[in-house]
């Protein structure tokens, strides 16, 4: 259970700021849902209006990255954070872009050996190779 409201449409509606953000949401994603994320945020307008915009700066915006590969490193970030909310909405999103079960099944591989080597490694406490030392 949310331990904040989750704003209504008709909440919503009513204050022009989370209007806006809902509204950019809807013509953004080209769709009606607007999450529980997003109506948790509307609590504190100022906080949805960034997160959105940095969100829209970072996962819309064209990058280097394609849209799949930035919902990839979104699921496996999330996965090691252990928020449920983000790897089930963002597992969806990366379904939608085209994530096939394999390559849903290989990325769960990889943060799961990369939580147990980065765990053994910081056990050990292991100095970093010279030649892995990145001098920029």
């Amino acid at each position: 259970m949310a331990t904040v409201k989750l704003w209504t449409d008709e909440e919503a509606a009513a204050d022009p700021r989370v209007r806006a953000v809902f509204d950019d949401i809807r013509a953004t994603r080209k769709s009606d849902f607007v999450n529980n994320f997003w109506r948790a945020l509307a609590n504190q307008p100022a906080v949805l209006e960034r997160t959105w915009a940095s969100l829209k700066e970072i996962m819309v915006a064209p990058g280097e990255l394609d849209p799949l590969t930035k919902e990839l490193i979104y699921i496996a970030v999330s996965t090691a954070n252990s928020c449920a909310y983000c790897v089930h909405s963002h597992t969806a999103a990366a379904r939608a872009k085209g994530m096939t079960d394999g390559q849903y099944g290989e990325l769960l591989s990889i943060v799961g050996m990369a939580s147990e080597t980065n765990a053994l490694a910081n056990g050990m406490q292991i100095p970093v190779d010279p030649e892995f030392q990145v001098d920029r």
